[in-house]
């Protein structure tokens, strides 16, 4: 399991089918040498109730030791461009962080239900 109870093979299944050219959306990762330190993926509903608002950004992470230099939001701006160069805006993540998205462009959205979390977790939008 993966970010609170997401079954690994839904995210393997989302990364075979960027690799396999069946979507757009992507997954952007952070290299040190061979070992990957920091990452991101687009998809289309992260497990939440409002399918209608789509996509994505997932799995944004970054290795403990990595943090603080800036890796998770230089993947963000990564993120935001790639996909408006498709024209894919806007885009949806959900979080349960405040004053970490904004620093980005992000905004507040709405409260949106998780599958499998009994609370409600914030949505941002970036246009």
């Amino acid at each position: 399991m993966i970010n609170g109870g997401v079954p690994k093979e839904a995210y393997l299944e989302c990364m075979e089918a960027y690799l396999c050219h069946e979507t757009e959306y992507g997954w952007y990762l952070c290299l040190d040498g061979d070992n990957i330190v920091g990452g991101l993926g687009v998809i289309v509903n992260d497990f939440h109730n409002r399918k209608d608002l789509t996509p994505n950004v997932c799995a944004v992470y970054t290795e403990k030791e990595y943090r603080g230099q800036g890796i998770a939001g230089h993947l963000l701006h990564t993120v935001v461009a790639d996909m408006k160069r498709k024209g894919i805006t806007p885009l949806y993540l959900i979080t349960d962080l405040t004053d970490f998205y904004e620093k980005y462009g992000w905004e507040f959205f709405c409260m949106v239900q998780g599958e499998e979390d009994p609370e409600q977790i914030r949505m941002y939008i970036h246009r």
